[in-house]
C-alpha cells in the first residue's frame, strides 16, 4: 500500500488536486515529474512548477519541475522522455490539467472552445498516449483521469456544452483505454470528487470565499487517489470513482477533516449522478445541475 520508488508523471500539478496528490505520493518516498505551464508566478493562482518541486521533495519524495504544455505535442514528448531519463521509467500517468469555462453556447468563443478541448480531452489523449510505451514496461502501471463519470443527462450540458463536451472526452478517454489496454495491465480509472473542492478555480471563477468555505480540500482527492494507485491493475480498471466512495471502501466514516471550517451543508460538484447522491448521507447542497 506505497508508492514509495514510483514514479508518477502528472500534468497540471503545480497547484490545487494534482499538487496533492503529487504531495502525497511523495510522503511514500515517489519520484513526481511536475508537467505544467506556470514556471513564473502568478498574480491570482498560487504556485510553480519549482514551488510544488520544493513542496515535494520537503515532503520526502524527488522532484522534477517540467515547463510543458499539454497541447503541444512535441513538449509532451519531451516531458515523457525526461522523465523516463532521471527516474527511470513512469509507472503512473495522472492526467488532471483542465480548463474551463462555464458559459452558454452564444457566450462560448471558439478560441476558449479551442483551448478546453485541446487541453482536456486532447491534452488527456496525449499525455496517455506518450506515458502507455513505459507504462506497460511497469509492475503495477496506473492512468488516473481526473474526470467525472459519464452520466448522461442534459442536465450537464444545458448551459456549459462546451464544457462538459471537453471534460466528458476525458472520461470517454478512461471507457476506451481501459478495455483497450486491459490485456497490458494497465489500469485506466477516472477520480471525481462528490463535493466542490478548494482550489482556484473554485475561488476564483465557481463562487469565490463562500463556496470555498462549503467545500473540502485537496486532500480528499489525494488521499482517494492513492486508494486507487496503490490497487493491482489488473484487478482494477474502467471505474468512475468518486472521491468519498473510494475513502468510505478503504473504512473511512468521518469525513470532518476534510472540511474543517465547514458549519452547514457541503456544495455538490457538478456532474455526479443522482444515484450516489441517493447513497451518501453526507449533507449537500445541490448547486450545480
Amino acid at each position: 500500500m506505497s508508492l514509495k520508488g514510483k514514479t508518477l508523471f502528472i500534468s497540471g500539478g503545480s497547484r490545487g488536486i494534482g499538487l496533492a496528490i503529487a504531495l502525497r505520493a511523495a510522503r511514500d518516498g515517489a519520484n513526481v515529474a511536475i508537467a505544467a505551464k506556470t514556471a513564473e508566478p502568478h498574480p491570482k493562482l498560487p504556485g510553480t512548477i519549482h514551488t510544488a518541486a520544493q513542496e515535494i521533495e520537503a515532503a520526502g519524495g524527488r522532484a522534477l519541475p517540467i515547463l510543458c504544455d499539454i497541447r503541444e505535442e512535441a513538449q509532451v514528448l519531451d516531458a515523457v522522455a525526461r522523465t523516463v531519463e532521471t527516474f527511470g521509467g513512469i509507472d503512473v500517468c495522472i492526467n488532471n490539467a483542465s480548463a474551463i469555462s462555464l458559459t452558454d453556447t452564444p457566450s462560448t468563443d471558439m478560441k476558449r472552445y479551442d483551448l478546453m478541448h485541446q487541453i482536456n480531452t486532447r491534452g488527456t489523449f496525449l499525455v496517455s498516449k506518450t506515458c502507455i510505451p513505459h507504462l506497460k514496461k511497469a509492475q503495477n502501471p496506473h492512468i488516473l483521469n481526473l474526470a467525472p463519470p459519464l452520466d448522461m443527462s442534459a442536465k450537464w450540458f444545458k448551459g456549459h456544452v462546451a464544457y462538459t463536451m471537453a471534460k466528458y472526452g476525458m472520461s470517454m478517454c478512461t471507457l476506451g483505454m481501459s478495455a483497450e489496454f486491459a490485456k497490458d495491465g494497465i489500469a485506466v480509472n477516472s477520480l471525481w470528487p462528490l463535493t466542490a473542492i478548494d482550489t482556484a478555480a473554485v475561488r476564483n471563477l465557481l463562487g469565490g470565499e463562500t463556496v470555498a468555505a462549503m467545500s473540502r480540500s485537496p486532500a480528499i482527492m489525494a488521499d482517494a487517489a492513492h486508494a486507487i494507485l496503490t490497487k493491482p491493475s489488473r484487478e482494477t480498471t474502467g471505474n468512475f470513482f468518486i472521491d468519498e466512495e473510494v475513502l468510505r471502501a478503504e473504512g473511512v466514516s468521518d469525513f470532518s477533516a476534510y472540511a474543517p471550517g465547514a458549519s452547514g451543508p457541503l456544495v455538490a460538484d457538478f456532474f455526479v449522478p443522482d444515484a450516489v447522491f441517493e447513497r451518501t448521507d453526507t449533507e449537500l447542497a445541490r448547486a450545480f445541475g
